[in-house]
C-alpha cells in the first residue's frame, strides 16, 4: 500500500466513521436491521405510511449498503459504506401504502439480499399543510430540472465529439459533462440499472453487464484509444441519459430524500473521487468532488429554511464546514477547471479528506432534523 493510498482510506474512513453511531439496538419506534455477510435481518417487515427509520449494522466482514426499494427497484432511500462493526440510520418517507423490498448489500455489489417490505395506511405527506417543506421541494426540483437539461446539452456535445474522432474535443468534454450528473447522482441513481449503465466502473459493474457509459468512453480516450465500438456506446449514453433526464423531471421528491442526497454525494466524495479511483483514466476526479459538494449544497440550501426553524446551530455550523470545504477545494482550481487528481500531494489529499469528514458528521444530522414533528 502506497502512503498516499493509506492517507486516503484512513481520510475516508474517518467520514464513515463519523456519519456512524457506533452499534446498539434500534431506538424505540425504529427498525433494527442486522446485516452479515450472508443475512439480511430486519427486525419488523411492515410500517405505516409516513416517515419510516431502519438503524442498520453491520456485523458482517465485508463492507455494506442497506436499500429500501419501491416496484420497479426504484430506490426510496439508501446508507451506503457501512464498515464492518459500524451502524447507520436511515430515515425515509413513503407517501403511500403498498409492497417494497428492504435490501442489505454486503461487498456493495450485485442486487443484494432482499426481503419484502410493507406498508400500510392512508397516503401521507410531509409537504401538505407544511409550506416551508413544499418549498424546499419546489426549489430543489428547480435545481434538478436546471442540471438535467445541461446533462442532456453536453452529454449530446461529448457523444458527438466522439464520434466525430476529435480525441481532444471529447476529453475536455468529459469532465463538464459529468458535471451535470455527479450534482444529482442520487436523483440519477434512483432508476435501477441506468446508473450502472451511465456511471459504472469497470470493476464494480454488476455480474453479466457490459462495461459501458462515461467510464467505458474515458478508457478509450485516455488509455486503449478509440474502439470499434465506442460510437455504439456513445450512441448508447445519450439514449440513457435521455431517460435519466425524462426521469428526473417527473420524479417526486420527499424533504427526506433532499437530506439523504446531500449525505450521499460526501458519500460519493469520501469512497471515489477522493481516492482517485472514479476517473481513474482521466484524472478528472477533482471536478466530480466539485460537483458532489455543489449537489450536496443545492439540497441542504432549499432545506434551509426548515432547518433554521428547528435547529439554527446546526445552520451555523453546515455554513462553516461547507465554507471550509470550498476553500480547501478551491485551492486546486486550474484555468477554467481543476489540477489533475495526480498532481495532489499526499497532504493536500489528507486536508481534503479531512474536510469532508468534518463536513459529513453535520450533514448527516439534516434528514432527523426535518423529519422531527
Amino acid at each position: 500500500m502506497t502512503v498516499r493510498k493509506a492517507v486516503v482510506i484512513l481520510g475516508s474512513l474517518a467520514v464513515l466513521a463519523a456519519c456512524s453511531n457506533g452499534g446498539g439496538g434500534a431506538a424505540s419506534g425504529n427498525i433494527a436491521v442486522e446485516a452479515t455477510d450472508d443475512a439480511c435481518k430486519v427486525a419488523k417487515t411492515e410500517a405505516a405510511t409516513g416517515n419510516v427509520t431502519f438503524e442498520v449494522t453491520n456485523k458482517g466482514t465485508k463492507v455494506t449498503e442497506f436499500y429500501l426499494y419501491a416496484e420497479g427497484d426504484r430506490i426510496l432511500g439508501e446508507v451506503e459504506n457501512i464498515g464492518p462493526g459500524l451502524s447507520r440510520k436511515l430515515i425515509v418517507e413513503v407517501t403511500e401504502s403498498g409492497k417494497f423490498q428492504t435490501a442489505c448489500k454486503p461487498g456493495m455489489k450485485g442486487d443484494g439480499i432482499r426481503g419484502d417490505f410493507t406498508v400500510t395506511g392512508d397516503s401521507k405527506k410531509s409537504t401538505d399543510g407544511n409550506a416551508l417543506l413544499a418549498e424546499a421541494t419546489k426549489s430543489y426540483q428547480r435545481y434538478v430540472n436546471s442540471q438535467a437539461d445541461q446533462l442532456l446539452v453536453k452529454t449530446e456535445e461529448f457523444v458527438n465529439a466522439v464520434k466525430a474522432k476529435k480525441v481532444d474535443d471529447a476529453k475536455a468534454l468529459f469532465p463538464v459533462s459529468r458535471t451535470y450528473w455527479e450534482r444529482i447522482e442520487p436523483v440519477a441513481e434512483s432508476f435501477g440499472d441506468l446508473d450502472p449503465k451511465i456511471d459504472g466502473r469497470e470493476d464494480v459493474i454488476e455480474e453479466g453487464m457490459a462495461f459501458t457509459g462515461y467510464h467505458r468512453l474515458e478508457k478509450d480516450l485516455w488509455e486503449s484509444g478509440l474502439q470499434a465500438d465506442s460510437d455504439k456506446i456513445a450512441d448508447q449514453l445519450l439514449v440513457d441519459v435521455k431517460e435519466i433526464v425524462s426521469k428526473a423531471k417527473t420524479v417526486e421528491l420527499t424533504p427526506v430524500q433532499l437530506a439523504n442526497g446531500a449525505k450521499e454525494l460526501l458519500d460519493e466524495v469520501a469512497t471515489g473521487k477522493i481516492t482517485g479511483e472514479e476517473d481513474r483514466y482521466s484524472h478528472t476526479d477533482l471536478w466530480d468532488f466539485r460537483a458532489n459538494v455543489d449537489g450536496s449544497q443545492a439540497a441542504i440550501a432549499a432545506l434551509r429554511p426548515v432547518v433554521e426553524q428547528k435547529d439554527k446551530a446546526l445552520v451555523s455550523t453546515l455554513d462553516a464546514k461547507f465554507k471550509a470545504l470550498d476553500e480547501a477545494l478551491e485551492k486546486h482550481r486550474k484555468g477554467d477547471g481543476f489540477k489533475s487528481y495526480t498532481e495532489l500531494s499526499q497532504d493536500e489529499i489528507k486536508a481534503l479528506a479531512e474536510a469532508v469528514d468534518a463536513l459529513g458528521e453535520p450533514v448527516s444530522k439534516v434528514a432527523e432534523v426535518v423529519s422531527a414533528k
